[in-house]
């Protein structure tokens, strides 16, 4: 007796196993027939451990010959009524793999061979260091970038090459899985399966090569690459979910995947109200289930702690880590990370949240907030929307008046072609799947009109200057990429809506061609014209342009200098050039706009301490630890003739030297002077005006110019708002692409070179004085100029980006001009040639 009970506890084992196989659905109307089947089969087998044996083998070896015929019928009745296998309607995997391989190609083609502006140099400087981005912190895109860059290494590919691979990879990925959500929409109003794959491979192509889309494929320079896919990921996991019967496990897993992405920007997590609305359309008693909850919660729970790499890896300090969201316990960075911010450890509370970026509620006008909490008006509103139906008119013809960013030339009316295509698409989508049509209509109005209200931007970067004149009430830069996901879902409604216009074309034409489809197949040439006419805007093929800008500002600066710079497009290619690339990290690089943190000053103090004996910086180069060395075979050739060489010995002192206390202090000190101010650096006294508005970060420039000013070079960037507050404009020397802030006095006449700069108009950009040796030697011998913008008709990156050469034409002018000044006619024409040529760049 014990044995047989033995033996049939061991059979439900065995009836569990091999049910646990089958889908859940046939489980549950199955599973009792086949229980009852195996238990007549073993009740004339004799007891025991060998009639248990004997059993189980006669088991395996008929299934090994085949599934009983009831059973094998049954089980294809209700594949066939829950997942589309018949050959014709099967998911097409091979097909989805060629398409991504083909649009992979074409990002390929166009990829950046180095950094863009704005945030490319940050994200790819965090990846390869493991450093810790801008708010949120974004980790999951920094590990998986910098597992990437680790698997790729053996390929020869520079770091940059690799990661921004990744993001073309991600993007091919996506649009591979757009493709078999495409032809799953189709599967219900078009049965020839080739006419389905074209009509995917159209709208695969449109969304594609839509210019956000392509744009923001081709370089690393957000994070959204990895939104994007796993917002495609979910979208085809749960049209799985539904042909498959609904099952526990697919539903977890599009529950995990959307925790993990929320840990690299909440655009991902944006995929949550088409989701809802789909689960609760198809299979509303899904969410009920106490077994979902259950095993859901956990999931969500291990997803999110990947967040724990912000803490654990600020505790050792990275050479970039912004915010420094460093935790005293781990119970403290557990609550932050559980909570998103709203309890715990402040730091990676801080980080979480974003509270760096002051977002105005919702209500509120952001143009005028904090300065006056006024509510965000009917006009604001309505031009917030016109802002993004601007972008959305890039997107089809970036091309056709290109210099025009709003409505330009004829590309309105390619707009409506493809607002109607993509119409036609969603009616089709309706007719032939009306979960899918309202899962996928919630997305593009939570990634569109859903965003543009919660967003909350203020006036567009290119819109109502004319009403609107003040820079502070204009965004920095135009944020089309925001709207990325929205516009490759509109694209997949156009293609499909150019299949089912292909498909009613050729029945119109089927009484009187006899290859209708052929005949009318022309009109699929729609599909390409977003290629042709947005290659030149949206290829980053040669584009060095950001990466020669850093080179070129840092070769600006003496060794051990300081350089203060203003904002992301004079900030980020540094980082990259100095943590990637590993050149001129002596270097100290200070963001002014970060010098109103305490973390950051923190950070600096540190990193320009001097090293003690046996302590060498680079034997981590990746972390924190003291000044680094400058490495002589980092200059020219030009500037080592010039004498940079002998300064081979580090400052014998940190650029701050302050404790924490006192960096606290400095960091929550905000005031209006009452009188006249003296600052007294070094050799120089300048006069900081009476009512003048001192951030913390001006004093902090202050007190590094006290401590350092006479130890090692300071520079800032042309156009820094510290050097008029401070009152040191009359010290500035223009240095090429920087003003270097001169130790005292400046000779009245001409001293090494030094000419002061009388006209007061053109010593707005080049300070008071140039070293005109020095800048021609840097413009003319160390500068480089290459690639993309040496071709005539090559756009600029993007107008916000355009100060940059805008930069390089002031040197060059004010040169020419200083030249003119000494009668060296030649030298002035060659100069002015050249800030004329980077004017026209400007331009473009």
């Amino acid at each position: 007796m014990s044995t047989r009970a033995s033996g049939g506890s061991s059979l439900e084992r065995v009836y569990g196993l091999l049910l646990f196989l089958y889908p859940p659905g046939f489980r549950n109307e199955y599973g009792q027939e086949l229980r009852r089947t195996f238990s007549d089969w073993y009740r004339v087998r004799q007891a025991g451990t060998a009639g248990l044996l004997v059993f189980l083998g006669e088991v395996l070896l008929d299934l090994a010959r085949s599934v009983p015929h009831q059973w094998a019928g049954a089980l294809r009745r209700y594949r066939s009524s829950h997942d589309l296998l018949e050959d014709d309607r099967r998911p097409p995997y091979a097909a989805a793999f060629i398409a991504g391989l083909l649009v992979f190609v074409l990002y390929v083609v166009t990829l950046a061979p180095s950094i863009g502006f704005w945030d490319s140099g940050e994200y790819t400087a965090v990846a390869h260091t493991l450093g810790i981005p801008h708010p949120p912190g974004s980790s999951l895109f920094v590990l998986l970038a910098h597992l990437w860059e680790v698997v790729l290494a053996p390929t020869g590919l520079t770091p940059v090459v690799s990661i921004n691979l990744f993001s073309a990879f991600l993007s091919a990925g996506s649009h591979a899985l757009w493709f078999l959500v495409v032809d799953r929409v189709l599967a219900g109003t078009i049965e020839d399966r080739k006419v389905r794959w074209i009509g995917a491979a159209a709208a695969v192509a449109l969304s594609a090569t839509a210019f956000t889309v392509w744009n923001q494929s081709n370089v690393s320079e957000k994070v959204y690459a990895v939104s994007f896919f796993t917002s495609a990921l979910v979208s085809w996991l749960i049209l799985r979910w539904r042909d498959t019967g609904c099952g526990l496990r697919r539903l977890v897993t599009i529950v995990f995947v959307v925790a993990l992405t929320a840990t690299n920007h909440l655009m991902g997590v944006l995929v949550v109200p088409a989701l809802a609305a789909f689960v609760v359309l198809v299979d509303r008693r899904a969410l009920k289930r106490p077994t979902f909850w259950l095993v859901a919660l956990p999931v969500v729970a291990l997803a999110l702690s990947t967040q724990l790499l912000l803490p654990l890896r600020a505790a050792q300090d990275p050479i970039l880590a912004e915010g420094q969201p460093e935790c005293a316990s781990i119970v403290g960075a557990v609550q932050s990370i559980y909570t998103w911010g709203a309890s715990g450890c402040d730091a990676l509370s801080a980080v979480l949240s974003r509270d760096q970026y002051g977002k105005p509620p919702l209500l509120l006008d952001p143009t005028l907030y904090p300065a006056k909490q006024a509510p965000r008006s009917a006009e604001l509103i309505g031009l917030q929307l016109l802002n993004y139906l601007q972008y959305f008119d890039w997107q089809w013809g970036r091309g056709l008046a290109g210099a025009d960013p709003l409505f330009g030339g004829m590309r309105p009316a390619l707009t409506v072609l493809f607002v109607l295509l993509g119409l036609f698409g969603a009616r089709t989508n309706w007719k032939a799947d009306r979960e899918t049509a309202i899962y996928m209509g919630t997305l593009f109005l939570t990634l569109s009109l859903g965003l543009v209200g919660y967003l909350n931007f203020r006036y567009g970067f290119a819109i109502a200057w004319d009403r609107f004149p003040a820079v502070s009430m204009h965004e920095v830069r135009e944020r089309d990429y925001f709207f990325v996901i929205g516009f490759s879902v509109w694209g997949l409604w156009a293609g499909i809506g150019l299949v089912a216009l292909w498909s009613r074309m050729a029945g119109i034409a089927r009484a009187k061609v006899p290859v209708p489809r052929l005949a009318t197949s022309p009109v699929l040439a729609l599909a390409v014209i977003p290629l042709a006419l947005n290659w030149s805007w949206a290829s980053r093929a040669d584009d060095f342009a950001a990466r020669d800008f850093a080179y070129n500002a840092l070769m600006s600066v003496e060794p051990y200098g300081v350089l203060v710079t203003n904002g992301d497009n004079d900030t980020f290619p540094l980082w990259y050039l100095q943590e990637v690339e590993g050149l001129r990290r002596d270097v100290t690089v200070m963001v002014s706009e970060y010098l109103n943190t305490s973390w950051y000053v923190k950070q600096l103090r540190q990193l320009t301490e001097p090293c003690p004996a046996g302590v060498d910086p680079d034997a981590t180069p990746t972390r924190i630890v003291c000044q680094r060395a400058m490495k002589p075979g980092d200059l020219p050739l030009p500037l080592a003739r010039a004498g940079w060489l002998q300064a081979t010995e580090p400052p014998p002192d940190s650029i701050f030297p302050l404790s924490d206390e006192e960096i606290e202090t400095i960091a929550g000190s905000y005031f209006v002077t009452d009188s006249p101010m003296t600052l007294r650096a070094g050799d120089i006294e300048a006069t900081i005006a009476s009512g003048t508005y001192l951030a913390p970060a001006d004093t902090f420039v202050a007190t590094m110019l006290r401590s350092t000013l006479g130890e090692r070079p300071v520079h800032f960037m042309p156009g820094s708002s510290i050097v008029s507050t401070l009152g040191i404009e009359d010290y500035a020397i223009r240095q090429g692409l920087t003003w270097k802030i001169h130790n005292g006095p400046l000779p009245d006449d001409s001293e090494d070179g030094v000419v002061r700069i009388e006209n007061s108009q053109l010593s707005a950009i080049a300070g008071a004085a140039i070293d005109l040796p020095l800048t021609d030697t840097l413009l003319w011998d160390v500068y480089i100029r290459r690639g993309r913008i040496l071709k005539q008709d090559a756009p600029w990156a993007d107008a916000a980006s355009s100060g940059i050469p805008r930069q390089y034409a002031y040197a060059h002018y004010v040169a020419g001009e200083t030249h003119a000044r000494a009668g060296e006619r030649s030298e002035m024409d060659r100069h002015l040639r050249r800030a004329a040529w980077w004017w026209q760049v400007a331009a473009n």
